[in-house]
């Protein structure tokens, strides 16, 4: 099965802000076309996996516990539409704790592609930050940056492969080549 990696917030669904964080199911709302995207990467059998930093379980403003909450009901509205996210992996440390699972650090895709045939020059990571274009390029996959995030185009002072507006358009020029 292809796969292809994306981050949760800014991606999937709305990003809260610098600072803030999606701490519950009533926070988090579907990004528009996102959902459309995501079934149409199942249609062209993708395996879709979730790869995102929530660095606010480590600071308390939600546990682990409620993240698993809102997970589940993200992947019951996915799949009521058809689409499927085959694995979220999440990295629920701050910075200072200096584990290998932080994006920019590669820990997370490793962990996910574990049983998998995944090869990740031939495997695109979607993005909205900094962070996510670094990691995906240190792992080695093609990086795509979607402006539907918090970072502004001007202000990514790293090199990516693509840009678009959003999840769907990634998914529809790059990716599907529609």
């Amino acid at each position: 099965m292809k796969t292809i990696f994306l981050d949760r917030d800014g991606v999937i669904n709305r990003d809260p802000g610098f600072g803030g964080y999606v701490t519950c199911w009533e926070k988090f709302e579907f990004l528009p076309g996102s959902l459309e995207a995501l079934k149409e990467l199942n249609q062209a059998g993708f395996g879709v996996i979730v790869i995102s930093n929530q660095a606010g379980v480590a600071k308390g403003l939600y546990t682990k516990q409620d993240l698993d909450e809102l997970t589940g009901n993200m992947l019951r509205e996915v799949e009521a539409v058809g689409g499927r996210i085959t694995a979220v992996n999440y990295c629920t440390h701050q910075d200072e704790d200096n584990c290998d699972c932080r994006k920019p650090k590669t820990g997370m895709f490793h962990k996910a592609a574990e049983g998998l045939d995944v090869n990740f020059s031939k495997t695109f990571f979607i993005g909205d930050s900094r962070r996510d274009v670094l990691a995906g390029r240190a792992v080695g996959c093609k990086t795509i940056f979607v402006r539907s995030g918090n970072t502004k185009l001007e202000d990514l002072d790293v090199p990516c492969d693509f840009v678009t507006k959003d999840l769907l358009e990634a998914v529809d020029k790059i990716v599907l080549k529609k």
